[in-house]
């Protein structure tokens, strides 16, 4: 295996093409995990909060959905939810290309 702190910053960074192309938030850093885990340091473990996270977002995604029919709130639920998908990988980011292994907020965990 092989430290690459580079290949984990853009792992992070990735979800950010959502911004670009409006999707691949999660298809892109599961490409990534899954063909550099087993080569990568460290990349099994990031991968797994960021794949964790992204599918997250999508449970409170759909959860905002009803909210907004309903009570008017899932608005306000998408506009955290939007912030908080474009905050968090770019500070995780930053925290990876210093060695450390960063934890997303509000993140269920379904890959262990």
């Amino acid at each position: 295996m092989r430290q690459d702190n580079q290949l984990i910053v853009i792992a992070h960074l990735s979800q950010l093409i959502t911004l670009v192309t409006g999707f691949g938030s999660l298809i892109l850093p599961l490409i990534l995990w899954l063909t550099q885990k087993e080569k990568v340091y460290q990349m099994d473990a990031h991968g797994k909060n960021i794949i964790n996270f992204q599918l997250s977002l999508i449970v409170y995604c759909l959860l905002c959905i009803p909210l907004i029919l309903l009570f008017g709130l899932g608005l306000l639920g998408f506009i955290a939810l939007g912030l908080i998908s474009v905050i968090f990988p770019i500070i995780n980011a930053v925290k990876a290309s210093r060695g450390e292994t960063p934890k997303y907020p509000l993140s269920l965990n379904f890959i262990n």
